[in-house]
């Protein structure tokens, strides 16, 4: 009789630590092919690195389980990124640590007027995407525009600072002075 209760205390030990955790989100239609890549390459290439299962409809929406909380959220994030424009070998760089995704919702600054919308994405990209290179070499990050957000990945403090200059940028700063900005940031950053 005691080793069968000893037995029934293992199986309950078992049932908890296979607790799955999940989370449920959506992504636009269009990106859905980039997420999955061809033969599923990237959804299981996503899969393997995080530890984790992807379910993706056609119509964007994406359930990810997985045992390991903390692994999970990282896998939303590169599923987000993903959905929000990024390179998928660019959003599996949210598994290293100390890395981030920071996205800028431009509907904050320019409200629902298309125009403006149009203007700020101008801002941000710059002639022939020369504004959005700068800011992407100044900071060692990566920048996607895409809809009515601006997408950043790099290191934490890397990423927020591109994110401070970006926000110049949307509020109406002078290429010039946000470039300066930067390189003033960069080199506090090197030199202490």
């Amino acid at each position: 009789r005691e080793r069968c209760l000893w037995h029934r205390k293992e199986t309950i030990q078992r049932f908890r630590m296979t607790d799955e955790f999940s989370y449920d989100l959506k992504i636009p239609e269009e990106r859905v092919a980039v997420l999955i890549g061809k033969d599923g390459e990237t959804k299981k290439a996503i899969e393997e690195a995080t530890g984790s299962h992807l379910q993706v409809s056609k119509e964007g929406d994406v359930t990810i389980t997985g045992e390991d909380g903390i692994m999970l959220y990282t896998t939303k994030e590169i599923v987000h990124a993903i959905g929000r424009g990024f390179n998928p070998k660019i959003a599996l760089q949210l598994l290293k640590q100390d890395y981030a995704l920071e996205l800028i919702d431009m509907k904050d600054v320019g409200g629902k007027n298309k125009n403006m919308m149009e203007r700020l994405k101008g801002r941000v990209i710059g002639t022939a995407g020369k504004s959005r290179e700068e800011i992407e070499r100044l900071t060692d990050t990566h920048i996607v525009v895409y809809g009515k957000t601006i997408g950043i990945i790099g290191e934490t403090a890397q990423a927020a600072m591109a994110r401070d200059a970006v926000a110049m940028l949307l509020k109406g700063s002078m290429h010039k002075t946000v470039f300066q900005y930067l390189e003033k940031k960069k080199k506090q950053m090197l030199f202490g």
